[in-house]
Order: C-alpha cells, then sequence, then structure tokens
C-alpha cells in the first residue's frame, strides 16, 4: 500500500489568506473611535482663531464616514436641468454646511441604460446644486427599475 505524502505548499493559500486577515484587522483597529473622541473633553481655546471668530465649528476627533445614508428622492425630466438643480437643492438644504463621502444614485427607468443615465445625470447636478457639500465626493450611478423621471439619492457623510 502506498503512502500519501505531505505537502506543504498545499497550504501557502491558506496562510497568505489568514495573514490578510490579519493585516485587514490590524488596519480597521488603528483607526480612532469617533463616539469615543466625543466623549473626550477638549482643552481651553487656544491662541488661534476659535469658532465663534470663524463661524464653523471645529471638529472633535478623526474623521469618519457615517454608517447609516441620507436618503432623498427627485422627480423631474431627464431635459430639466434647471429644475432638477433646483429640486436637489431644495432636497440637500438641510444638510447645508456637512460634506458627502459617497453618493449612490439609482435612476428609475424601464430600461437599464436609460436609468443609468438618469442617475449620471442627477450626479453631474450635484456639484452645481451645492458645490460646497459635493466638490470631492464619490459618485455612483445605478438603474432601478420603475417610470422615468425618478431617482433615489443616498449620500454618506462624513462625520466626526
Amino acid at each position: 500500500m502506498r503512502r500519501r505524502r505531505f505537502r506543504p505548499l498545499h497550504l501557502a493559500g491558506w496562510l497568505f489568506a489568514d495573514m490578510l486577515l490579519v493585516l485587514a484587522l490590524v488596519a480597521l483597529g488603528d483607526r480612532g473611535d469617533p463616539q469615543a473622541a466625543k466623549a473626550v473633553s477638549s482643552p481651553g481655546p487656544s491662541p488661534s482663531a476659535t469658532a465663534a471668530e470663524t463661524g464653523k465649528p471645529r471638529p472633535k476627533g478623526p474623521r469618519s464616514v457615517s454608517r447609516e445614508p441620507v436618503t432623498l428622492t427627485v422627480d423631474a425630466d431627464y431635459g430639466d436641468r434647471a429644475g432638477l438643480e433646483k429640486k436637489l437643492r431644495a432636497a440637500t438644504k438641510r444638510y447645508a454646511g456637512r460634506q458627502a463621502a459617497i453618493v449612490l444614485t439609482f435612476g428609475r427607468h424601464p430600461d437599464p441604460g436609460g436609468g443609468q443615465a438618469y442617475a449620471r445625470r442627477v450626479n453631474s447636478t450635484l456639484t452645481k446644486a451645492r458645490p460646497d457639500m459635493f466638490e470631492k465626493t464619490t459618485r455612483r450611478d445605478f438603474w432601478k427599475g420603475g417610470a422615468a423621471g425618478h431617482a433615489s439619492v443616498e449620500i454618506y457623510f462624513y462625520t466626526y
């Protein structure tokens, strides 16, 4: 009877996967906790400009991305860019002063190409509607079946 030999080369893939997992956990563990940073009281005001002088609140803690999106809906004709910009400005008014990290836009249309084109149109109009909010934002266009002229916009804001 012939015995099978143990070949350690078969374990190389598993070793690589385990090492990659450890590296990912170390990278994730290196990030600060934004909730814990809020609990820590900040020292007294520095000699530099204070929040009252500049008019903007000073962020506390490390910058992160919110886990929960803000979902907006927009209804406008594909060719009405001015109307779309006006509706986006009105829909994002209550979030003025915040900066978006990621925007996922789902354009509704019976055809996938038309829905994705409408989502692309909405995403390109976001910067015109609120340049301070969407200046360096990652945007993705998606299709969702349904009647044309409607988009759902999911915005993931930066948080401190």
